[in-house]
């Protein structure tokens, strides 16, 4: 893969609102984005659909190998996920395809079955790839490298209030420890540990509006790239 073309890599824990912040500062650019969560979320999905156990890496991984993953716009310019011809947008913005995500994520099958697909993002003229490994697995030539975190509670009332504009019945409590509970786990995990990369920018967005978020990434930048 060429590495003349751009990537900018955001990661970092759930509800750290790294997927706001790669939209828009991807648009931001006009460069390609890629919501690497949402593949392992698509295929945790596409593996319950089978019912498929998501503790049989093999298995999990064959699914991988055979899930389409594509993402679209609808009419007004909201993301959409499109998963074996179905639209699973709605679904995998739901805590249990978090959870499935995060537990197939550890699977070293999975992982290398992903691997390629992610790395076909990297076109011209430059990507934002957000994830959680994107700088260090993934990506770990990106020449910009952001973490973007906040603390469990900030990031446990993101996405209390993002569920309910939702219209989704969630206790804030609960979201809470499974913040809590996924960041031990995604850090602990042997395969592609939840760490910032050594040369990644670290950024705690804890009480900072989304505008001044995005202009920290942009500023990691150089001014040749931020200008179109």
């Amino acid at each position: 893969m060429p590495t003349t073309i751009p990537v900018l890599t955001i990661d970092g824990p759930s509800g750290s609102g790294k997927g706001t912040i790669s939209r828009a500062v991807a648009d931001r650019l006009g460069w390609h984005y890629l919501d690497s969560g949402a593949i392992y979320r698509a295929v945790g999905l596409a593996a319950a659909w089978e019912s498929i156990d998501l503790s049989d890496p093999d298995a999990v991984a064959a699914c991988a190998a055979r899930t389409e993953i594509r993402f679209e716009s609808d009419d007004a310019g909201e993301p959409r996920v499109i998963v074996n011809g179905k639209d699973a947008t709605h679904q995998l913005r739901m805590e249990t395809a978090g959870a499935a995500a995060s537990a197939i994520a550890a699977h070293p099958p999975v992982r290398t079955a992903l691997l390629d697909l992610q790395k076909r993002f990297r076109r011209a003229p430059g990507l934002v790839a957000d994830g959680r490994d994107m700088g260090t697995v993934i990506f770990p030539d990106a020449g910009y490298k952001v973490f973007l975190t906040a603390s469990a509670e900030e990031r446990a009332k993101r996405r209390y209030k993002q569920l309910k504009d939702k219209g989704v019945s969630v206790n804030l409590d609960s979201l809470l420890h499974e913040i809590a509970a996924r960041d031990e786990r995604d850090a602990g995990r042997a395969v592609a540990p939840l760490k910032p990369a050594l040369d990644a920018v670290l950024l705690d967005s804890t009480g900072m509006p989304i505008t001044e978020v995005i202009e920290r990434v942009l500023a990691v930048l150089p001014d040749s790239l931020r200008r179109r």
